[in-house]
């Protein structure tokens, strides 16, 4: 089959999808539903169709994608298509070369290079330039890569913004570093097995509580290979109360600030348990002895069932954390239902909030992290001299060469 044959069949049954979120009634619904929460009501169909490609990447249904509900109504005539779809990775690339049917595309987040194909012509990609930045999806099939939309695209000079997009992406998944990439999985694997063995072999157990003031230095003093006294630094909490920590909240805008700041930027104390997974690697766990306490006294703890939800609803918080303590405290069960109004089983909790980590191995943001080139580079963003701002005391012209040597035109540079 020729590439040409092959991209018409991918876009075929990218068709077939989309009629199905036309045709299947609580598809349609949701998704109309769906562009009324994103304010896309009243589009036209080409642009629906744009539209649709997130949603059906994105969306979840009964806890079922819309790929998996679209695969078990189809003929199965495209299965491997369909699950190479599902398979699909979504990341932001630096643009090395265009090619004459697609891209040379470096991926910010796992550290490789793609030569991917395009599903339309290269005319749509008007204004697109190596050097730039695209956020984009693509997809393996046959053992070659299609991108099947991008929906962003950076200049250059964003390269900072680049960088802080893939950091960000990979807190929320830290499996995209090494999805894709069996030599990084090796790289963390050794990592993890050489961190833990110098935290125990530092503080004699792979668990400490402390308190947000105490656990930046604590993981600061560790990852620089310094001794630290742990005599003044325990939680010693006398009121166990969960609340929300706004400096926890992860999002785009305000990582890298918070990153800087550490826990020790929230105001009010609140306990912090430093573990170290020897399979996972490192974790913080915010309100982790406040969790615990629950189930020593349930009525001592304020916000309890706030507490319990909040451990199994993050997405950070590992199932082997919450068997951690499952298997410390025996009425962990009674007390979760209780408080939920469930009658689940273990089993049956961690399938329904920890499934990822179940299906998947999904090592630690802090150690991932410690092994991402991308974490490494916007920290030399940081680091690096912003010049002064250059004094303009002359006229000049639109179209001259702009005063601060940066050998562009005047109106394209500090005349702007």
């Amino acid at each position: 089959m020729t590439v040409i044959e092959k991209i018409t069949e991918i876009n075929d049954v990218l068709k077939e999808i989309f009629n199905f979120t036309q045709e299947n009634e609580v598809v349609r619904n949701d998704f109309m539903e769906y562009l009324a929460t994103i304010g896309a009501k009243n589009i036209s169909l080409n642009q629906m169709e744009k539209i649709f490609l997130p949603y059906i990447f994105e969306r979840k249904l009964s806890g079922k994608t819309i790929l998996q509900m679209f695969e078990e109504v189809s003929d199965k005539k495209h299965k491997d298509i369909v699950e190479s779809l599902s398979n699909a990775q979504a990341s932001i690339f630096e643009i090395k070369k265009i090619l004459k049917n697609g891209f040379e595309l470096y991926n910010l987040i796992n550290e490789k290079t793609y030569a991917v194909s395009s599903l339309t012509k290269m005319t749509s990609f008007r204004g697109v330039y190596s050097g730039q930045f695209i956020v984009a999806r693509i997809f393996e099939l046959g053992g070659e890569y299609y991108v099947v939309e991008i929906t962003n695209v950076l200049s250059h000079s964003q390269r900072a913004e680049a960088y802080r997009y893939a950091v960000m992406k990979l807190v929320q998944n830290p499996r995209m570093l090494y999805k894709d990439s069996p030599d990084k999985e090796k790289e963390i694997k050794a990592t993890v097995t050489e961190m833990y063995n110098k935290f125990i072999k530092a503080f004699d157990k792979d668990i400490i509580l402390t308190t947000n003031k105490h656990a930046d230095e604590i993981i600061g003093a560790f990852n620089e290979g310094e001794e630290v006294d742990l005599s003044d630094k325990g939680s010693n909490i006398e009121t166990y109360k969960f609340f929300h920590v706004k400096e926890l909240d992860n999002n785009y805008s305000n990582f890298l600030e918070k990153s800087m700041g550490g826990f020790a930027s929230h105001n009010e104390i609140y306990d912090v348990a430093v573990i170290f997974d020897k399979d996972k690697g490192l974790y913080a766990i915010p309100f982790y002895e406040t969790f615990c306490k629950i189930f020593e006294d349930k009525n001592a703890v304020e916000n309890a069932k706030q507490c319990i939800e909040y451990f199994l609803i993050n997405d950070s918080i590992p199932n082997t954390i919450l068997e951690r303590v499952a298997g410390k405290y025996t009425n962990f069960m009674d007390i979760v239902n209780e408080f939920l109004d469930t009658k689940y089983s273990f089993e049956e909790l961690m399938q329904k909030y920890k499934s990822d980590y179940l299906e998947n191995t999904i090592y630690s943001s802090a150690t991932v992290l410690f092994c991402s080139n991308a974490f490494s580079q916007i920290f030399d963003f940081i680091s690096e001299p912003k010049p002064e701002p250059v004094q303009i005391t002359q006229k000049v012209g639109r179209n001259e060469p702009c005063p601060c040597g940066s050998g562009k035109k005047f109106k394209n540079c500090c005349g702007k």
